[in-house]
């Protein structure tokens, strides 16, 4: 089953990560939490949780420090974003030249 969002707490034990390092991150916008007049808690989706698994790596295993880190995702995100656009011009291709066929 696919998470619709993430919860503080449960970040913070599954990623083994303290509440300030969460907070650095959202200082320098690296990660967008959702919040909603219903919850009082911030909840993350997975692409934010994605960001933050990512940007532990970057600064624990890899030594980047955070304006590395804000740009090696921006960078990720162009690059997904120049792929999705790549399969769909490939898509339509396909399908232009299925309906060409006798």
């Amino acid at each position: 089953m696919k998470r619709n969002y993430w919860t503080i707490v449960e970040i913070l034990e599954t990623f083994e990560v303290e509440e300030q390092f969460l907070i650095k991150l959202e200082k320098e916008d690296i990660l967008h939490p959702m919040a909603d007049e219903e919850r009082i808690e911030k909840r993350y989706d997975p692409d934010e949780v994605e960001n933050l698994r990512l940007a532990k790596i970057l600064m624990e295993e890899m030594d980047v420090n955070l304006p590395g880190v804000e740009i090696i995702l921006h960078m990720r995100r162009n690059m997904l974003e120049m792929r999705r656009q790549f399969d769909a011009i490939l898509e339509d291709l396909a399908k232009k030249l299925k309906n060409n066929l006798p």
